[in-house]
């Protein structure tokens, strides 16, 4: 059996990859690992589980809260909800364990599952491991220990988990929204209810998109995958700015008063200026990934702020915030961790303290991002090449070199083997688009030339 997780939980194509045989042996395979890690010791377990609206979520919650209650589980269905709330439900409740059935962004033939340890936190990778293990052993025949009578696990709808999230997000609010126009993209996804109620709960006027989620539609031309119906929005109601989720909502990007996208690089800086204000910003410093634009590095600079950069995905910034205590992290998609308040990128919560900041302020999003500057940034990916050699390369290693004195210090480059396909992506930035592409297209030819 291949590794089943990933770095997001378990996904793939629902009732493919990912049947409710998996979901259900998964979860007894997490309710008996956390067990024997002592997770559960002197009291009965509890868990919260939650979903976003695809179709298939409807079986394979069935199937998690069936593995959880025969394990001796008590089970508290808290419905479609976004990621961060299930994680924020869970540490609320003093729940052992959070399970969300979500595949993020992805398509609506994919679902995931992810668990969540007490607090709300990722499963440890040792955790991970173990469970997979687990379930694998008894996948193969080995039969489980079973409570039975008073010991299964018992069932119930958990509705009040919706008010106390939302009243969660209005009350970590530094300041209401009020005189604020808001056009928000709820991605047909999770976030369909949430945000709307907490937009609004906070004073702001709001025009939604994308929120009507049938089980189908979810991602389907709209959210933060694709902001074209957002920006039209935008500019049609004459709002201030737009909000833009993805399916499980745990992303944030915007829209400024002209339709202009905003990232999530220029979301952290706006926030990062509007938390050392109020001196929420510890140790003036903020995290992202190597991925950020250089345009964010070089702001941070200017503004007097330390920015500590870690490898790509939000898992390793949010190791790295948790590690040393730093309080804003994310990346360029649009995942962003204020770890004050969620133990997970939070894109309600992101939209709400950035139109938070153009509330307090007066001034426009346009001008809050105007901070930075996005210097334009090339990626091209080079297929069918040996991605193991990108670091031993000297041909390579004195390509980059010409290419980086070329740039100076308006510039940047970086190579990264994929981690999944048998390719390297050549990202450069430069002050210049043309130059940003001519260079991209240099180094990708010795790539190819020296790696093929």
């Amino acid at each position: 059996m291949g590794r089943l997780f990933g770095t997001d939980g378990v996904r793939g194509v629902a009732n493919a990859d990912l049947t409710a045989e998996l979901a259900l042996g998964l979860s007894v395979a997490a309710a008996h690992v956390l067990a024997e890690a002592g997770s559960f010791e002197g009291h009965r377990p509890v868990a919260v589980v939650g979903r976003d609206p695809r179709a298939s979520g409807e079986f394979l919650e069935a199937a998690v809260v069936a593995g959880l209650a025969s394990a001796g589980v008590d089970v508290l269905r808290v419905g479609v909800l976004p990621t961060p709330a299930v994680a924020y439900l869970t540490g609320a409740l003093g729940a052992d364990l959070g399970v969300m059935l979500s595949a993020s962004h992805n398509a609506m033939p994919d679902n995931g599952i992810k668990f969540l340890a007490r607090g709300g936190h990722k499963l440890d990778d040792e955790l991970e491991e173990r469970v997979e293990a687990v379930y694998d052993e008894h996948r193969t025949g080995a039969p489980w220990s079973r409570p039975t009578g008073a010991g299964v696990g018992r069932v119930k709808s958990y509705a009040e988990g919706f008010d106390q999230y939302v009243a969660h997000l209005i009350g970590v609010l530094p300041n209401r929204l009020d005189g604020l126009k808001i056009v928000l993209d709820e991605a047909h996804g999770a976030a369909a209810r949430v945000s709307p109620e907490a937009f609004s709960r906070a004073g702001a006027e709001i025009i939604t998109i994308g929120a009507e989620p049938n089980g189908l539609n979810i991602n389907d031309g709209c959210g933060s995958t694709h902001l074209g119906l957002l920006k039209a929005a935008v500019v049609e109601h004459g709002a201030d700015l737009g909000i833009a989720h993805d399916g499980d909502a745990d992303r944030c990007l915007a829209v400024d008063h002209t339709g202009a996208e905003i990232d999530g690089d220029q979301i952290m800086a706006v926030l990062a200026l509007a938390m050392r204000e109020r001196s929420a910003l510890r140790s003036d410093t903020v995290v992202a990934t190597v991925m950020s634009n250089l345009g964010f590095k070089l702001a941070m600079e200017r503004e007097g702020l330390n920015l500590i950069q870690t490898a790509v995905g939000d898992r390793y910034v949010l190791e790295e915030m948790k590690q040393h205590g730093y309080a804003l992290g994310g990346e360029q998609s649009g995942h962003v961790i204020i770890l004050d308040h969620a133990t997970t990128g939070d894109g309600t919560l992101t939209g709400l303290m950035l139109a938070a900041r153009v509330a307090q302020t007066g001034r426009t999003l346009q001008d809050l991002a105007s901070v930075m500057e996005r210097l334009p940034q090339v990626l091209v990916n080079v297929p069918d090449v040996d991605r193991s050699r990108v670091r031993t390369s000297a041909e390579l290693a004195a390509a980059v070199a010409d290419a980086e004195r070329e740039l100076g210090s308006t510039g940047r480059v970086l190579l990264r083997p994929s981690g999944t396909e048998p390719l390297v992506r050549v990202m450069v930035e430069a002050a210049d688009i043309d130059q940003a592409r001519s260079v991209a297209g240099r180094l990708a030819d010795v790539v190819k030339s020296a790696l093929g």
